[in-house]
């Protein structure tokens, strides 16, 4: 058995009042450290509670040369298993300028995003933070008063006439990208280009569950709560679209976000009086007329 269940299963994950005691009493003890926040899902009441949260934790520090010498003190809290720091990354250049992070995964499975920023660009990081924030401490008491966290800045947003348009151009713009990979026999090709154009078909699923709710709630990031909002059937043909393993699986996952798209953009259109958009009227003919020639067997 692997250390990871053994700690998850047989009771040795730390709780979410141990974790919490550790990174207070780490930042209370610590005088460089003078304002701590927690950001994202363990802030929003409408998230699932579960133990694969992670801890979204900002230090606001007087300087941080001291800290990036070494990570040994990152030790207190916890074993890692694993660590990124996106800031000191080749592949991936940093985007946050002056600010550090820590993305810890530790052995009991508990997992911290642990962000470092430097004291003095406190109004900047409030200014551009969302809505699921709430400051832990502050010892000098030099944070700006913010509303109760909550999940309201991703809640699914009314889309304008031409947001709509846009989305149903780029997706049968997209869906012969798709048609293309499966005639070249190109699948890892068809797979990404389909890819995209099931993200345009969520997006415009979305906006129908934002029209549904009045555009009070979120499906949550990847559309993870998006089962919870749509028909049954709507579910299981989203799910379908999913089995990607042979040329003749990639076009029927196309056929069905076709027909999703379609059936999905005219109620968007129609029932925000909107213009429906066209673009399918000659591209899903345009598309199909290559079915008998796709190489499917």
């Amino acid at each position: 058995m692997s250390r990871y269940r053994r700690h998850g299963r047989n009771g040795g994950m730390r709780s979410e009042k141990e974790m919490t005691d550790l990174i207070m009493g780490f930042a209370g003890s610590d005088e460089r450290i003078r304002v701590v926040t927690m950001e994202g899902s363990r802030l929003n009441m409408n998230a699932p509670k579960d133990r694969f949260q992670d801890y979204d934790i900002t230090f606001f520090v007087t300087e941080m040369a001291s800290y990036r010498k070494s990570d040994e003190w990152l030790d207190v809290f916890g074993q890692r298993v694993m660590m990124q720091e996106p800031e000191n990354m080749a592949l991936f250049p940093p985007t946050l300028g002056n600010w550090y992070t820590y993305l810890m995964t530790f052995e009991d499975g508990n997992k911290m995003d642990l962000k470092l920023v430097p004291l003095n660009e406190l109004e900047e990081y409030f200014a551009k933070v969302d809505s699921l924030v709430k400051v832990l401490l502050d010892k000098d008491g030099i944070c700006p008063k913010i509303d109760e966290a909550s999940d309201i800045d991703f809640h699914v947003k009314k889309p304008s006439a031409e947001f709509v348009d846009n989305c149903a151009n780029e997706f049968w713009h997209l869906a012969f990208y798709v048609t293309k990979g499966i005639c070249r026999g190109e699948i890892l090709y068809a797979i990404k280009h389909l890819d995209l154009v099931r993200s345009q078909m969520l997006t415009m699923i979305s906006w129908k569950v934002g029209i549904e709710t009045s555009f009070s709630l979120s499906v949550g990031k990847a559309y993870k709560y998006l089962d919870k909002y749509v028909p049954i059937q709507t579910w299981v043909s989203i799910i379908k679209t999913y089995k990607n393993d042979s040329l003749k699986s990639v076009w029927d996952s196309l056929l069905i976000c076709c027909d999703l798209f379609s059936q999905t953009s005219e109620f968007v259109a129609g029932r925000l009086g909107y213009k429906c958009p066209e673009y399918g009227k000659k591209m899903l003919p345009f598309v199909k007329q290559f079915e008998g020639s796709l190489p499917l067997s």
